[in-house]
């Protein structure tokens, strides 16, 4: 009795110990998605009423969890009984990131006319301000949606020669640091002034260490919040080119002399221009009719 005990708690340890070795290993494999997901994240989650921020996240963050409850099962069975599927979402999900980091381009350069404001205007009403973050939000967590699919569908590709209890554990552990680890850091950057204003109000001096600090990270949010504009639009057109160039065959040695960085950004960017230009172009049509 009692060494049957100490086997299955051997059995145990050992499923334990490839179950941590797989999670390193898939991890390290979906680096580089991570930090595109935190990039995009950071720039969807930022432009907030500071006391709405936190809400906001967590908003974002229950959202983020209930897209990894949605996709672990279906990319189990995908994977099990109709693998070529798992492919077709990807590349669906990489010309939508396409379109949104080129549509993100279009808006920047392209020179809008500037509706003259009333002056008797009215300044907008709190509902009207809660729709609107509830549009961002909604904007936010069907990006995160996507980025999941990659994360996800990258870490069941390292354990796929694994039984599927184990294959289970690593992807689902995977998942969930994606979105601890992501939300977490972006809950920091976004909260950067507040902890500046913390550090400046420590005492009376006037320009103490605390101060100095203080006012740097106060002065370096806007600059942090700008950067990870221009990065997550970077990271969209980034990972919808890299989702092309390792699921399109014809892509994966399209200019061998070319690093494979470049090769991912001009496909990611041309891939986005062509489906805003079908996108502009349908909308007309609907606008004509």
């Amino acid at each position: 009795m009692a060494s049957g005990f100490f086997a299955i708690l051997d059995d145990v340890a050992a499923l334990l110990d490839d179950v941590a070795a797989m999670s390193k290993i898939a991890t390290q494999k979906t680096a580089g998605i991570l930090g595109d997901d935190l990039a995009v994240n950071a720039e969807k989650a930022s432009g907030f009423v500071s006391k709405r921020e936190l809400p906001v996240l967590w908003a974002i963050s229950k959202g983020s969890l209930l897209n990894k409850v949605i996709i672990l099962p279906i990319a189990f069975l995908l994977s099990a009984f109709l693998p070529w599927a798992v492919t077709l979402v990807l590349v669906l999900g990489g010309l939508y990131l396409a379109f949104e980091g080129a549509e993100k381009i279009y808006e920047f350069f392209v020179v809008h006319d500037k509706a003259s404001i009333p002056s008797g205007m009215e300044v907008p009403s709190e509902s009207d301000i809660l729709e609107l973050e509830k549009t961002k939000i909604k904007s936010a967590i069907v990006t995160d949606f996507i980025l999941s699919i990659e994360i996800v569908i990258i870490a069941l590709g390292t354990v796929l020669n694994e039984p599927l209890s184990t294959q289970i554990v690593v992807v689902s552990i995977v998942a969930l640091l994606a979105t601890v680890g992501v939300y977490g850091i972006v809950a920091l950057i976004v909260r950067m002034d507040e902890f500046g204003l913390r550090l400046i109000n420590l005492n009376e001096s006037e320009n103490s260490i605390s101060d100095k600090i203080g006012r740097f990270f106060v002065n370096a949010l806007p600059m942090v919040i700008k950067s990870l504009s221009v990065i997550g639009t970077i990271a969209l057109l980034l990972v919808s080119g890299g989702i092309f160039v390792h699921n399109v065959d014809f892509l994966q040695d399209i200019f061998p002399a070319i690093p494979g960085i470049i090769v991912e950004f001009l496909v990611g960017f041309l891939t986005g221009f062509l489906m805003l230009l079908l996108y502009k172009g349908i909308k007309k049509i609907f606008k004509r009719n």
